[in-house]
């Protein structure tokens, strides 16, 4: 449905009184929501898209690209000796505690179990995380700033 279509759809529904109008398609779904007649309720225009849309459009890429990770992931068995801290949240990652502050750890620096190595901020709520051993960090898996999984990898740490 193009954007004049769904334009000229709510002048129509605007113009005839209706309150609600829900309109389906091919799988879209529309529904347009004008204000009653004391005016209290604004426009709404709810727009409801099937998720395969997306999908084949992601997975394409990938399959593409798997070759290329084939050779990136050899030097990945040489991980096999390090440790992964992962994510025990969902949330925003920060490597410092404020952005004009130094990050709390880098590649190369020692760590002791209980050492804060990051925040990961979750509900409004900034979370220390703490390294559960010591070790050398490795590599940092994460980008400052990005959204994170629970359970994901953030770091790589060489045990003590």
């Amino acid at each position: 449905m193009k954007l004049t279509e769904i334009q000229e759809l709510i002048k129509f529904v605007v113009k005839s009184g209706a309150s609600e109008v829900t309109y389906e398609i091919k799988g879209l779904k529309l529904t347009i929501k004008t204000p009653g007649k004391n005016g209290g309720e604004q426009q709404q225009i709810i727009m409801h898209a099937p998720m395969q849309v997306a999908a084949p459009t992601v997975s394409v890429p990938v399959e593409k690209k798997s070759p290329a990770k084939k050779q990136e992931s050899a030097p990945v068995a040489d991980d096999s000796k390090f440790i992964t801290i992962k994510s025990p949240m969902i949330g925003t990652f920060y490597r410092s505690s404020a952005p004009d502050k130094p990050a709390f750890v880098n590649v190369g620096d020692e760590i002791k179990k209980g050492q804060t190595i990051c925040i990961i901020e979750a509900m409004k709520l900034f979370n220390e995380i703490e390294s559960e051993f010591s070790g050398k960090i490795v590599k940092v898996l994460v980008e400052d700033t990005t959204p994170v999984e629970y359970d994901q990898p953030l770091f790589l740490v060489e045990p003590n």
